[in-house]
C-alpha cells in the first residue's frame, strides 16, 4: 500500500535534484564577452583539459562541454567559432569568457569586453 506513494516520493525527490543545463540546440542569447590568457595558460579547465590561450576556446556557465558556438561581436561583426570547454565567466553580468585566440579574432583585445552574440552549432 505505501510503495506507490514512497516511489512516486522519491522519484520527485530525485527529479529535483537532477540538473539543468541547457539544451545546445537552438541556444542564442547577447551579452557581454571577456577574455582570459596568459595568467590561465596552462591551467587545468573545469572540463580537465589544460587552457590554452591560442586554442579557440571558451568559457561558458552552463552549455555542456564540447558545445561548438558562434560568437559575433556585435560592435564589429566579426565572428569565430569556439568550443565551450570551461566554465564561467565568474564576473556577474558576463555571458562567456572567450580564450585570447578568440578575442583577438574578434577585435576585442583592446576594450577587454565586447557585446556579443553567441550561437549554438549543430554538431
Amino acid at each position: 500500500m505505501w510503495r506507490l506513494p514512497s516511489a512516486f516520493a522519491l522519484l520527485t525527490l530525485l527529479a529535483g535534484c537532477a540538473s539543468h543545463n541547457i539544451d545546445p540546440r537552438g541556444y542564442d542569447q547577447s551579452g557581454t564577452a571577456s577574455y582570459y590568457g596568459s595568467r590561465h595558460h596552462g591551467k587545468r579547465t573545469a572540463s580537465g583539459e589544460p587552457f590554452n590561450q591560442n586554442a579557440m576556446t571558451a568559457a561558458h556557465r552552463s552549455l555542456p562541454f564540447g558545445t561548438r558556438v558562434q560568437v559575433t561581436n556585435l560592435s564589429n561583426d566579426r565572428s569565430v567559432v569556439v568550443r565551450i570547454n570551461d566554465r564561467g565567466p565568474h564576473t556577474r553580468g558576463r555571458l562567456i569568457d572567450l580564450s585570447r585566440a578568440a578575442a583577438e579574432q574578434l577585435g576585442m583585445l583592446r576594450s577587454g569586453t565586447a557585446r556579443v552574440r553567441v550561437q549554438s552549432l549543430s554538431d
